[in-house]
């Protein structure tokens, strides 16, 4: 190999990046002990950026398209190096290029419950999980706050900061929304769109664009879960709750004779179980024993009201004499009459057929 050979491989005339692996978001084109020719050859692919940076700091960015490297298309870094309209030679300077598609099907979600405020219930711990999908829109800004001069920089490596703000940005969407717990689940479009209003700031410091949000669930722990069943079941039952206690005692009744029956439900426990179920049952017997002796107490009332009705002169028949003692007979047989009370209307009325 010849001297001059070795030193035009020390030039490089084609500078691009062909983006081989997926989740890459910046790349350093490799320089190390080489110069870019003069006149180089730029290609930026659709969905990427170059930037070029000397000595440091950012100087120019190129879109999508193929660029011939001289003093006009670099004129930040014309300026920076101080070089006159002549300049011909080999230069340095580090070339990154950024991946500016969408990175889609990034999750988010809760490793724990996170407290809100809600108009209904106060303060509410909830879990929610869904997607969010994003992409570099400024490649200077994403440079200088997160990749910096690394190598590559991946989606992986910022998988945790944009989840942290996702999750850093739930109580405040909840709050812009005005959507209660109870309806979230019906609302998911706009309780996503509230999410996406509330953290797309914070991704567009670090040269971000959030450019979707969804919520695939969302939901209260176990312990919460089951205090919300109660209380959308008491609202259900409303006015109806003596109902509700004489149909569950009857459902437990089977229930305990089938313990009981099977020596289940023994010790401290079974006897605080059978006690329970024996009370409540108790209290829906003497309800019930309650409601029929007013029954019988009011028909008792209006017997008498109807025996003391007898009109005094008597004007009746033989045949309605006979009628009024058949049915005063019934009224003693079914104890609302007295003996004496019997007799008593029984010798009026046969004195009238004398």
């Amino acid at each position: 190999m010849g001297l001059m050979d070795f030193i035009k491989k020390q030039f490089i005339d084609i500078i691009q990046w062909t983006e081989d692996d997926n989740g890459v978001l910046a790349y350093r084109f490799p320089m190390q002990d080489f110069e870019i020719q003069y006149g180089a050859s730029l290609t930026v692919r659709e969905s990427q950026m170059a930037v070029f940076i000397n000595e440091g700091k950012v100087a120019d960015v190129f879109g999508p398209g193929m660029y011939k490297l001289t003093t006009q298309t670099l004129p930040v870094l014309t300026y920076l190096k101080n070089w006159d309209k002549l300049f011909e030679s080999p230069f340095k300077s580090d070339v990154y290029f950024f991946s500016t598609r969408q990175q889609v099907d990034q999750r988010w979600g809760t490793t724990q419950p996170v407290t809100i405020r809600d108009k209904d219930f106060g303060a509410v711990r909830l879990r929610a999980f869904g997607n969010y999908s994003y992409r570099v829109v400024d490649p200077k800004k994403f440079h200088t706050e997160i990749s910096g001069t690394r190598e590559r920089y991946t989606v992986t490596e910022l998988d945790g900061q944009l989840r942290g703000l996702m999750l850093q940005h739930i109580s405040d969407a909840v709050a812009q929304s005005g959507i209660p717990f109870l309806d979230l689940a019906a609302n998911q479009v706009e309780f996503a769109k509230a999410l996406q209003e509330a953290t797309a700031p914070a991704f567009d410091a670090l040269g971000l664009k959030l450019e979707l949000v969804t919520l695939q669930n969302v939901s209260l722990p176990e312990e919460l879960q089951k205090i919300l069943d109660q209380k959308i079941g008491m609202g259900m039952i409303g006015q109806n709750m003596g109902q509700f206690m004489q149909y569950q005692t009857a459902q437990a009744i089977p229930k305990l004779a089938e313990g009981v029956g099977s020596g289940g439900g023994s010790g401290i426990a079974g006897d605080a179980m059978g006690l329970g179920a024996g009370l409540a049952l108790g209290q829906t017997m003497a309800q019930q024993l309650q409601q029929g002796l007013a029954n019988a107490n009011q028909a008792t009332a209006n017997a008498a009201q109807a025996a003391q009705a007898v009109p005094q002169p008597i004007t009746q028949g033989a045949d309605e004499v006979l009628l009024l003692l058949e049915k005063l007979g019934d009224l003693k047989a079914k104890g609302i009459l007295t003996d004496e009370e019997f007799a008593a209307k029984k010798a009026e009325l046969l004195k009238k057929l004398s």
